[in-house]
């Protein structure tokens, strides 16, 4: 974990209430995909978690919807400096993905699947992508993930745009590993769906974002682990759903 100042380069809309924000600064700490940043914003007390998405050099993009108080200050910003505390939670593992991994991506759970893929791509991987929206104003990134060369399908829940339903219904026959990053809702039916190993990452309301005050701790089966800290990424044979 590191704490610095980032230099605002951009912050535009992306899709409806989604905003991709382009910082400059020290990004060494972080070391894998699925990691995320803590922004420290005037006047709120609590830093706000975003998911790292993409990574080049000193250049940080991140993708944020506007759901709140926090998001809604942040999307106003078009300059000035951030204070940001990077290389947060495990990230993925991109050892286990074998040659065919496919990444599900939901929302907001679709930004950090995209340094994921390009990890994926540059190591010779043969990495599918599904992109679940609720319907066509939200999707974003489509074009980018195929740019870099994965095999991409969209699904919308109102049919609006791509293959009609959830992102379930557009799984293939072959895969080799999973990488996973939605809803809690979306996450429990592609655990119930897939037929190999993943790898899940959790939304969970953090207080310090990085293991501390113990607020975002879940029960898994190898006993209690913190998201922020230990997470936010589990692999599938961990994960004990809440009821």
């Amino acid at each position: 974990m590191k704490q610095g100042f980032f230099e605002i380069i951009e912050n535009l809309p992306l899709a409806e209430k989604v905003y991709k924000i382009l910082l400059s600064g020290d990004c060494s700490a972080i070391t894998a995909p699925g990691q995320f940043v803590n922004i420290k914003l005037d006047g709120l007390y609590l830093r706000r978690p975003i998911s790292v998405c993409d990574l080049d050099g000193d250049r940080l993009t991140l993708i944020y919807k506007v759901v709140g108080k926090g998001t809604e200050e942040l999307s106003k910003l078009k300059s000035g400096r951030l204070d940001v505390l990077s290389g947060l939670g495990n990230g993925y593992d991109i050892e286990k993905s074998g040659d065919s991994p496919l990444l599900i991506g939901g929302g907001v759970g679709v930004p950090p699947l995209y340094l994921l893929a390009k990890r994926l791509v540059a190591s010779g991987k043969k990495a599918s992508v599904i992109l679940g929206f609720n319907t066509k104003s939200e999707i974003f990134y489509e074009d980018e993930f195929k740019a870099i060369g994965c095999k991409t399908e969209v699904t919308t829940v109102d049919g609006s745009y791509g293959k009609n339903g959830f992102v379930t219904a557009a799984l293939p026959e072959e895969y080799t590993h999973v990488y996973t990053c939605g809803p809690e809702p979306m996450l429990r039916a592609v655990y119930g769906a897939i037929k190999t190993s993943g790898q899940f990452s959790f939304e969970e309301r953090m207080g310090c974002g990085f293991g501390a005050c113990m607020g975002c701790t879940c029960e898994t089966v190898a006993g209690y682990k913190r998201i922020c800290r230990d997470g936010p990424v589990l692999f599938k044979e961990e994960i004990k759903w809440r009821t």
